[in-house]
């Protein structure tokens, strides 16, 4: 399975394509979609979703896994989170991709093991765990940790397991 998982914000949108096996991924991109404060805030989500779009064209996902909504006290840091999501999500539906979401905890969880783990913490296990030569960038390491996340809820092995401790 080859998954795109996005780590939205309107000026600093991270992305990443992984694939394979969901214990020991391979990594194909990642990046930073960095757009100038001096943009407006409908031509910088414009550029996220274009951007976007070339990422699916050319590394063809089977599915895509973005941040899910997370708790914030600003209303307008929420409003503006939320924007960003929706142009990942309208990329991702203009090409028929599934999304499937996940919480800040439940990614921090999958890395590190510590739903309370600070950015630092999982940029370091994304770099340990994947084998990447250098730390990649906070949004970027973000949406790597994402990825890792969706693949590993993926596992048939891992969901089979789980269904066997139930019965």
């Amino acid at each position: 399975m080859r998954v795109l998982s996005v780590d939205p914000a309107v000026r600093n949108t991270g992305y990443a394509v992984l694939e394979g096996d969901p214990r020991k991924p391979t990594v194909l991109a990642f990046d930073v979609i960095s757009v100038p404060q001096k943009i407006p805030q409908s031509a910088a989500l414009s550029a996220i979703r274009t951007h976007l779009v070339n990422v699916i064209q050319k590394f063809q996902p089977d599915e895509v896994a973005v941040e899910g909504i997370i708790y914030v006290q600003s209303h307008q840091t929420a409003i503006s989170m939320g924007a960003a999501r929706a142009a990942a999500l309208i990329a991702a539906a203009d090409h028929g991709l599934k999304v499937f979401e996940y919480s800040p905890k439940k990614v921090k969880m999958a890395v590190v093991g510590n739903g309370n783990a600070a950015k630092a913490q999982v940029a370091f296990m994304v770099r340990a765990l994947l084998g990447l030569s250098e730390t990649p960038p906070p949004d970027a390491a973000d949406a790597l940790a994402i990825g890792m996340a969706h693949l590993q809820s993926s596992d048939p092995l891992k969901a089979t397991l789980y269904e066997r401790r139930l019965v």
